[in-house]
């Protein structure tokens, strides 16, 4: 091969080795698990439920289903690649080391963008419930925070940001702490909801009557694939990632990352679960019938309301109070991680070295944490309520995370790794990941999905700019082209499917047509990426020192 240009990969592995070295190994098993579930109960819990409910009734439940099913199989393919290569920002990495700059252009800026857009999210939902007290922050009307709430928002966001800058044990034992408090106020909810659900009083509606009233799928069944991304289930179950992109300060990533990933997967499923079973029983059925169905249900606090319904006043003032703990404990927990995402497109090249600096007194990278604050800001200014903001993102992590099976099966071709680090079933679980992956991007409504084209436009033209100066090789074309196609045949098909598009490709075939044309693209994509990998020999023979073994 020809000598690689400056900007290929191998060349910027050992000032980015010399900065992951500064990052302090100090998070245990505990440690993971609250960051993992400290994600996943943050604004979704408080929200999803009632959005989902309004796009398919009580078929959300089957929403719920399929969600953590592709949340559980993507939670396994990020847990084998944690074990093989734990690294901080890794989530970012992987498509690099394993199909290109390309490849990695496109995801990386995506999957930034939905990182950096979840401390507003969580910011904007803790400002919202507070309206129940605080009415000058969120205009019911218009479903936007005030002025006065996005400044309250971006404060609360700067406190996100000062806890993490202390350091990873700073952030440990915080969140460790947040935790423990929110993980129980949930479960509480789950208990007197089914409670007060499962048969009609004076108060609640009853989860057989409710879901006789107007059917269990009043609107289709198609109306509960879409909801998966509309309603903010995929970015209700994300907070495992985290998990992963701090797997590089994990003490034990062999033994720690796939138990913390999976057991927060499998808790958080059987949580939305009953939280979706409660919110459907317990909501009154003179409320239901009022709002003329499902669809007009729009409660400011979902749960807090519910409770004061039901004549659960301390019930509703621990949930208003949970609404300050649980989407700030995630907003904590994703400053830290998209810190790390930063950090991760530093070191790809994407950001200026500068961003990649890691404080020698604090373990932390200080300069991607201020970056993701300021364009944070940037979001809640643009997108001023929760929804607006989880309705595009849901489609981005979607994309984002699909990829990683795609990288793992490259990084099994190459010999990365060995027969003790692969996870079972891999082999069948790898391509099933990345076709209902596809599937929940095609399932977003067009309306919605068309908007996420502009980032992915951002990362394809900052790699067009950077091939034309010379800092990108062929090797980078062959090994990312199929993403590209990719993305041009699910979006071209949503636009001419039924969620939202010209309704020309009848149904189930469109969706037929996304899951058979992901397959494909999937085993193009793991051919390309294997010939990438193997072309690096420098970069391979990195990768495969620094691989775990266990």
């Amino acid at each position: 091969m020809n000598a690689p240009p400056a900007g290929d990969v191998s060349s910027t592995m050992a000032a980015a080795q010399a900065e992951d070295h500064k990052l302090r190994k100090e998070l245990g098993f505990w440690s993971l698990v609250a960051a993992g579930v400290g994600s996943v109960i943050g604004s979704g819990w408080l929200f999803s439920t009632m959005y989902a409910a309004q796009s398919a009734g009580p078929a959300a439940l089957i929403s719920w289903v399929i969600a953590g099913a592709l949340m559980l199989m993507i939670a396994l393919v990020f847990a084998e690649l944690g074990i093989v290569r734990p690294e901080s920002g890794g989530l970012v990495r992987y498509p690099l080391y394993s199909n290109g700059r390309l490849a990695a252009s496109i995801i990386g800026w995506a999957m930034w963008l939905s990182y950096v857009a979840n401390p507003p999210s969580e910011a904007s939902a803790v400002v919202q419930y507070a309206s129940s007290w605080w009415p000058g922050v969120y205009d019911a009307h218009t479903s936007d925070l005030t002025v006065l709430g996005r400044v309250v928002a971006v404060v609360l966001m700067a406190v996100f940001v000062a806890l993490n800058y202390y350091g990873v044990k700073w952030f440990a034992r915080s969140n460790n702490i947040v935790t423990a408090v929110k993980v129980c106020i949930p479960i509480i909810t789950v208990i007197l909801l089914l409670a007060s659900g499962f048969g009609a009083n004076s108060s609640a509606g009853g989860l057989p009557e409710n879901i006789g009233r107007y059917g269990f799928a009043p609107y289709g069944i198609t109306a509960s694939l879409g909801a998966i991304a509309s309603g903010g289930l995929i970015y209700a179950y994300t907070g495992f990632r985290n998990i992963v992109e701090l797997s590089g300060e994990a003490r034990n990533a062999r033994r720690d990352i796939p138990r913390a990933i999976i057991f927060t997967i499998v808790f958080s499923i059987l949580l939305y679960l009953g939280l979706q079973l409660g919110y459907l029983g317990a909501l009154p059925g003179t409320e239901l019938a009022k709002a003329a169905g499902w669809h007009g249900v729009n409660l400011n606090s979902p749960f807090a309301d519910i409770a004061t319904m039901l004549g659960f006043t301390w019930l509703s003032w621990l949930l208003i109070a949970d609404s300050s703990i649980s989407p700030s404990g995630s907003g904590i927990v994703y400053t830290a991680a998209n810190a790390r995402n930063v950090f991760g497109l530093a070191k790809n090249g994407f950001f200026p070295s500068l961003v990649m600096r890691v404080s020698e007194r604090t373990g932390v990278p200080g300069i991607a944490m201020l970056l993701n604050f300021a364009v944070g800001v940037l979001f809640l200014v643009a997108l001023p309520s929760w929804h607006s903001i989880v309705e595009v993102l849901s489609a981005l992590v979607a994309l984002t995370f699909s990829i990683g099976s795609v990288s793992l099966m490259v990084f099994r071709n190459v010999g990365l790794g060995n027969a003790r680090s692969r996870l079972p079933g891999m082999r069948v679980i790898a391509p099933a990941a990345f076709a209902v992956s596809s599937l929940v991007i095609f399932w977003q409504d067009w309306g919605t999905l068309w908007k996420t084209t502009i980032p992915l436009a951002i990362g394809l033209a900052w790699f067009v700019v950077s091939f034309a100066r010379g800092d990108r090789n062929s090797g980078d074309l062959a090994g990312g082209a199929w993403l590209v196609v990719y993305i041009v045949f699910v979006y071209g098909v949503a636009a001419f499917g039924n969620y939202g598009g010209r309704a020309d490709i009848p149904q189930p075939w469109d969706s037929v047509i996304v899951a058979v044309g992901a397959l494909t693209m999937y085993f193009w994509a793991v051919r390309a990426g294997t010939g990438y990998l193997r072309g690096q020999r420098e970069l391979l023979a990195t990768l495969g020192n620094d691989a775990v073994s266990p």
